[in-house]
């Protein structure tokens, strides 16, 4: 039996695993993102809510591990940042710790249990207040024990110039420090900014996409865009890597008209230019963090360094 966590900034979910199709909830707690000891006494407090001691601790968290200092950069939980997360934690709690990543985790809950089953290579892709990914090959993760493998979201490649809407657009600023990243142009606060600047006007990312749904001008020219900004990274992903299936989670990704959009734009653009849907929603949409990290932890039952 192993404990498992989803950890976010706002909320520390937890579960009680034995396999990867039992991952049974725990309570949910707040996340404390500024203090450390109370952050490891929420831990304590699911263990003890498990109520018998567990062989080790998997927790997926929205975070990197540098792969030289082995410290963790945790943006939305600074407490956690310049930790070697896992070797701190296991001395505190006397258990073994496996730290994972948390769209790794997503990834491989969807190549295991969800929507890649049956795919040799899936690429899961988060596509909401965030655009992150992880890669798994033959069940397995690629570039286990960072965070960096799959992450789609960060680098310059953003283009200017779109030829659906027949505008410039700026390079938005992205929080990682450069310029023109997906994260920052195709996320939910990324579709709010094209929004404003193709419509002229702020709306939620929620109200864009419900225009498109519903025939607005401006909200489809901001979609097309949007469209055109992701499909393009997405193609040359599916080309890189091989995969044979995109599993999409997170809250843009809960729109199945938009993804199914997606599919669309992306496909042509592929190589392999497969004749069945090769974007797809993700089947754990509620809680992949909990079923990555318990898979993660039970096929490997040797402490992992993070």
């Amino acid at each position: 039996m192993i404990i498992c966590f989803d950890i976010g900034g706002s909320s520390v979910k937890s579960a009680v695993a034995t396999t990867a199709h039992d991952v049974r909830p725990l309570s949910r707690r707040p996340t404390p993102t500024r203090d450390f000891e109370a952050f490891v006494e929420t831990l304590r407090e699911a263990i003890a809510e498990a109520g018998a001691r567990p062989e080790r601790l998997a927790i997926s968290i929205a975070g990197v591990v540098d792969p030289v200092s082995g410290k963790a950069h945790v943006a939305n939980i600074p407490c956690l940042t310049g930790r070697r997360l896992a070797p701190e934690l296991s001395r505190l709690l006397g258990l073994d710790v496996l730290v994972a990543n948390d769209a790794d985790c997503f990834a491989l809950a969807e190549a295991v249990v969800g929507a890649g089953r049956g795919h040799d290579v899936v690429f899961g892709a988060i596509i909401g207040t965030g655009i992150g990914g992880g890669l798994v090959s033959e069940g397995r993760l690629i570039g286990t024990g960072s965070g960096y493998a799959g992450e789609w979201g960060h680098g310059p490649v953003a283009r200017r110039m779109l030829e659906s809407i027949d505008q410039v657009l700026p390079l938005y600023q992205c929080g990682c420090g450069l310029k023109g990243c997906l994260d920052a142009t195709c996320s939910a606060r990324g579709i709010e900014r094209l929004h404003r600047d193709i419509a002229g006007k702020y709306l939620p990312s929620t109200e864009v996409v419900a225009g498109w749904h519903a025939g607005d001008t401006g909200a489809t020219r901001t979609v097309s865009a949007w469209l055109e900004l992701l499909s393009g990274p997405l193609a040359m992903v599916v080309n890189m890597t091989g995969a044979t299936v995109v599993a999409t989670g997170g809250g843009l990704a809960s729109d199945a008209p938009l993804i199914a959009a997606l599919d669309d734009a992306t496909r042509p653009l592929t190589l392999a230019q497969p004749s069945s849907p090769l974007v797809v929603q993700a089947q754990h949409r509620e809680e992949p963090g909990l079923v990555g990290a318990a898979i993660l932890a039970l096929r490997d039952p040797k402490p992992r360094a993070a």
